[in-house]
């Protein structure tokens, strides 16, 4: 930017500087923008192409490199409105079955890992199992009065999978959470039940006192759910 303003100086007259230069610093400006502009446009697409393949990996088993490359160039094929290099008729039928396939051995093998996850947390020292299956483990005991069933609470809280993936969180919302507790999953109902104000608690919902069957959002049907839970309020 300084060579052109030397430039601009040398080639005209003073009262007309100012007019020239600024032409430059706003098609520069605007330039930016637009850089910008796309950075963020690509940043946002790839997060999306990033969810999806998230979701292809929940549902399909893909084994090797190969693998993706065949899956993600027959994508961008179909993307670029390209003709497809295959006979697509043709392989509908192996497509439905892999799918099918897939999502049995995937549901064992989810199926496997919540059940082992369930065992070995309710072994934990200090871990308390309520009647409806639901496991709670305080880390601070609060203090107080714990809610009854029809009880107005404010809580905190963090929800992932057994593997981690986090779903929900009021802690990165920075909002507090208010709810009754006739008004949420059974789990919740029951184990925030056994806490007091001031406390914190890891909550493992069985799939059945969460959301069952159901996918919602980023759950997958018939998931675990493992809650970090802080009471801050209740009321009568």
């Amino acid at each position: 930017m300084k060579k052109i303003m030397i430039l601009a100086l040398l080639a005209a007259p003073v009262l007309s500087f100012a007019q020239e230069a600024a032409q430059p610093a706003d098609a520069a400006s605007e330039q930016a923008a637009a850089v910008q502009d796309i950075a963020e446009r690509n940043k946002m697409l790839y997060s999306l192409g990033f969810l999806l393949g998230d979701n292809l990996k929940r549902q399909l088993i893909l084994d090797n490199e190969d693998d993706y490359k065949a899956l993600s160039q027959g994508m961008r094929d179909s993307l670029l409105n390209k003709k497809s290099q295959t006979d697509l008729d043709k392989y509908k039928p192996a497509i439905i079955q892999k799918y099918k396939d897939d999502a049995a051995l995937i549901t064992a093998k989810r199926e496997a890992a919540q059940k082992e996850y369930l065992e070995n947390f309710k072994k934990e020292k200090g871990v308390k199992t309520l009647d409806n299956g639901a496991m709670i483990k305080l880390s601070r005991a609060g203090k107080g009065k714990a809610p009854k069933a029809d009880a107005t609470v404010k809580v905190h809280y963090t929800g992932t999978l057994i593997d981690g993936t986090k779903f929900d969180s009021s802690r990165d919302r920075e909002e507090a959470f208010e709810t009754r507790l006739t008004d949420v999953i059974p789990c919740w109902t029951k184990a925030l039940q056994q806490m007091k104000p001031g406390s914190r608690a890891k909550v493992v919902c069985p799939a059945d006192t969460a959301y069952g069957n159901r996918p919602v959002g980023q759950i997958p049907a018939n998931s675990v759910l493992v809650f970090d839970i802080e009471m801050l309020t209740q009321e009568k």
